[in-house]
């Protein structure tokens, strides 16, 4: 079962919160770069990630599971969030630069299907950052937290789920070395400066990039072996009379004239 998404809106409002979203937006700020002029998805809960470039962006949409709900954004705009399926979403093939999923793959009933219809609106040559509770961090056992819930991955799990729909992982990194309490949030950077040179295991998240790649396939000749039906008992042709040679019964047949082909 999903958070919710008060939930999900409460927590991003408080300090741990705040913390988290100002952690992993600045990794998909260094991975991306410059927005503008590209399509973004951001697909389980991500508008807390995707504030940072709406503004720039050609185009962003969020799209959050019919079992989580959904809630306006951004606040006072043109709504650009919108509730579906997970594994059937309402958009075309190959429109997204950039997709992140956050809070996506977590609590999925088929993380492959739901993956794989991030790859069908991923454009040709688009990346795809997923955001998971890392296995061995501290965030995947606080239930007062949303990455507290559901399925921690380890990041070989998560290259696995991505091959199989078809995106390949092209690197991956950690985020929120915090412990997740409330009164370390304002020491946030600190924790996060010093956890990746002291003890990077255990992270509370891991962030893998994926880039979907397309493929020229050329037809290949495939030699075959023709079947010839021989009825069994049939007659084996006769050879052709010598020339100039009536046949037993005495009767004479003049040879057929051969047609001449023009070259």
């Amino acid at each position: 079962m999903r958070r919710d998404v008060l939930e999900l809106r409460t927590f991003y409002a408080s300090p741990r919160g705040r913390a988290a979203r100002e952690m992993v937006a600045r990794k998909l700020s260094e991975a991306w770069g410059d927005p503008r002029g590209l399509e973004f998805l951001g697909l389980g809960y991500a508008t807390p990630y995707l504030e940072s470039v709406r503004e720039r962006a050609r185009r962003a949409v969020a799209v959050m599971p019919a079992s989580q709900g959904v809630e306006v954004w951004p606040v006072g705009g043109r709504n650009l969030a919108v509730i579906a399926d997970e594994t059937s979403l309402p958009l075309p093939n190959a429109v997204f630069d950039r997709v992140v999923c956050v809070h996506a793959l977590e609590e999925a009933d088929d993380a492959v299907a739901l993956m794989r219809e991030v790859c069908r609106v991923t454009a040709p040559s688009g990346r795809v950052i997923v955001a998971v509770a890392a296995r061995n961090g501290l965030w995947s056992n606080a239930e007062g937290t949303p990455f507290g819930h559901g399925r921690p991955w380890s990041r070989r799990q998560l290259e696995n789920v991505l091959r199989e729909a078809d995106l390949e992982p092209s690197g991956w990194t950690r985020a929120l070395y915090a412990p997740p309490f409330t009164w370390t949030a304002r020491w946030a950077e600190g924790f996060e400066q010093a956890g990746a040179w002291l003890w990077p295991p255990f992270a509370g998240l891991i962030l893998m990039e994926a880039v979907k790649q397309t493929y020229a396939v050329k037809p290949r000749a495939v030699r075959a072996r023709a079947r010839v039906f021989a009825p069994v008992g049939g007659l084996a042709p006769a050879p052709p009379a010598p020339a100039g040679r009536a046949s037993e019964t005495g009767n004479h047949r003049a040879p057929l004239a051969r047609k001449r082909v023009s070259p």
